[in-house]
């Protein structure tokens, strides 16, 4: 989802989309702690949909996070000595990117997820 916004509203917005695309699922999403991942209307989703759960990784600890290591490959094939001069289409390249490619990660793993859930691999 791609927003000129960044705030609790927003990010409210994006669990309600996630929660319509995968109905009936139970979802565990994993966050960091930014601004816009807490609020009021934030706690209202959560509030709205138990089958939503949030797991805030911990303060200062971007190695945690997988998602840190998508956007450090993305930003080294987008915009290091990029030649946009107009953030809109570096934004555009950035998605483009993001939605062309697949990022593989071991965080699951990490924690014993094929052990557990043997059938999803």
């Amino acid at each position: 989802m791609r927003s000129d916004l960044m705030n609790a509203e927003v990010s409210a917005r994006y669990l309600e989309m996630n929660l319509e695309a995968n109905p009936d699922v139970p979802t565990i999403l994993f966050w960091n702690r930014a601004p816009w991942h807490r609020g009021r209307p934030i706690d209202n989703v959560l509030k709205e949909n138990p089958r939503l759960e949030i797991i805030f990784f911990p303060p200062a600890s971007p190695d945690l996070n997988p998602q840190e290591l998508v956007w450090k490959a993305v930003r080294k094939v987008v915009s290091h000595n990029h030649l946009e001069v107009r953030l809109p289409q570096l934004a555009d390249r950035f998605l483009h990117h993001l939605n062309s490619t697949a990022f593989t990660t071991s965080f699951l793993d990490r924690y014993g997820y094929s052990a557990i859930c043997p059938r999803f691999n």
